[in-house]
């Protein structure tokens, strides 16, 4: 309905302008057709701009990272929006196909390779969830050389 709106609106203003324009070249004096062209206003025909996007916060793209709905980053994303930092609370020692990992942000990850690792406890460790090139996302945990791949499930 707003792209009908302004549609009609542009239109209607390019229409306005149009008439205008028709009108000053009727004109066969020089000086009165400048005249009336000048009189023309400029904004009348001017393009309407389109909506800028809002560029997110940082806060907002770590809660929304994994959650997109394009798995593949874009080639010209900086480095720090194809990976979070996070920790995950209490006692860790390791994971086993299809579990849970909930880290200290509140995200929820699920390791969906299958693989799992027995670690010695390992307290609060810090973790990266890293972005490939393909969109395939890796859980990377201090104190281990293991990155079991997970998809993010809240």
């Amino acid at each position: 309905m707003k792209a009908l709106f302004l549609l009609l609106f542009v239109s209607g203003a390019a229409l306005a302008d149009d008439a205008a324009m028709l009108q000053c070249r009727s004109l066969t004096d020089i000086a009165s057709r400048v005249k009336c062209y000048d009189a023309i206003p400029l904004g009348a025909a001017a393009p309407v701009a389109a909506p800028v996007a809002a560029v997110p916060t940082a806060q907002q793209r770590e809660q929304s990272f994994g959650m997109e709905t394009v798995k593949a980053p874009k080639a010209a994303e900086p480095e720090e929006h194809k990976s979070i930092s996070s920790s995950i609370a209490g006692k860790f020692d390791g994971w086993s196909g299809n579990e849970l990992i909930k880290l200290s942000n509140g995200q929820v990850w699920r390791i969906v390779d299958g693989s799992s690792a027995v670690l010695p406890p390992l307290s609060n460790p810090k973790v990266t969830v890293e972005r490939n090139f393909v969109g395939t996302f890796f859980l990377k945990i201090e104190g281990t050389n293991n990155s079991p791949k997970v998809r993010r499930v809240q």
